[in-house]
């Protein structure tokens, strides 16, 4: 219960203590996540931080080594049925038939699920109105732009009506304007009660979540919403290049009291004043500096905090 005598939202998907090993190559290490009614949860990481194995995991196309995977109150280990019944997928590779029509297309998700008849023609119909692809549903998918085909596989994705869809890389290809709809559409559906999750390496794309958990190596170093995120890191991120970076660095910890942390050639300062400090960094380097850039806090930011490493996407 919440203060207010309210009571929470139970979670649509809960991760706990998830681990997951490649022969000898540990992907994940322990995570833990869970994922509200309504809200769009990005799982944000570079090439490699284990965010595509936990992705796999949750559409049950991995089994559960160590840990537990529950949609919807289902256990992926030992109801796996159950849970694909709670999800819907859309991966970053096509799956429409590009000779067949976008109703079509859609038709046959439905055969895949039982849906026929009149529930099939009504759920397609407000899907596609909803999707704003009721003037294309009579196209051959292979003359849809991209953006549009993106749009007919979440039509197919939701036909079943999901309690969660996952998304995988769901921006991928798409020019600007497409992708704009794209998560105009996203938005929308997590407006109407349902769980969204999608995998990115896009830092503005994760910013544009409700919550994210940001992953690298497999560990889950950072969740929250991204402006809760955004907050730890003070109002202001400072970053010096100087000469001799080790020097510059020594400076600032054992003159200033500060706590720069060190990125390659790099000094970054997180501060709450960043205005006011820059005079002092400024007098107090001196001839060390070759720059100092001020800047508000990104999300790259919370993750080069996090893990002392660049973001790499």
């Amino acid at each position: 219960m919440s203060e207010s005598g309210l009571q929470e939202p139970q979670a649509v998907c809960t991760v706990r203590n998830l681990h997951h090993h490649y022969e000898e190559h540990p992907a994940l290490r322990g995570v833990d996540i869970d994922i509200y009614p309504g809200r769009v949860f990005a799982l944000l990481g570079p090439n490699g931080s284990g965010k595509t194995t936990l992705f796999r995991l949750l559409c049950t196309l991995l089994p559960i080594q160590q840990g537990q995977v529950l949609v919807g109150g289902y256990d992926s280990a030992c109801q796996p049925l159950h849970v694909r019944e709670q999800i819907g997928i859309v991966f970053q590779s096509p799956s429409l038939d590009l000779k067949l029509t976008v109703d079509e297309n859609i038709a046959c998700q439905g055969a895949l699920y039982g849906i026929r008849g009149a529930m099939l023609r009504q759920r397609r119909d407000a899907l596609l109105e909803q999707l704003d692809l009721l003037d294309r549903r009579d196209d051959r998918c292979q003359v849809l732009s991209g953006g549009l085909k993106r749009r007919v596989e979440l039509a197919k994705g939701m036909l079943h009506q999901p309690r969660l869809l996952l998304l995988d890389e769901p921006s991928t290809g798409l020019d600007p304007s497409a992708r704009l709809k794209l998560w105009d559409a996203i938005r929308a559906m997590a407006e109407q009660g349902m769980s969204v999750l999608l995998t990115t390496h896009l830092l503005e794309e994760a910013d544009k979540a409700d919550d994210v958990a940001i992953m690298s190596q497999g560990k889950l170093v950072a969740e929250g919403a991204p402006s809760d995120l955004r907050a730890e890191m003070g109002q202001g991120v400072i970053t010096i290049v100087a000469n001799d970076a080790s020097r510059a660095e020594s400076i600032l910890r054992n003159q200033l009291g500060l706590a720069p942390q060190r990125l390659h050639h790099q000094i970054r300062l997180n501060v709450e004043s960043p205005a006011k400090l820059l005079p002092l960094l400024i007098e107090t380097l001196g001839e060390e500096v070759q720059s100092i850039n001020l800047g508000r806090p990104s999300l790259e930011d919370v993750f080069i905090a996090k893990t002392g490493e660049v973001f790499n996407a």
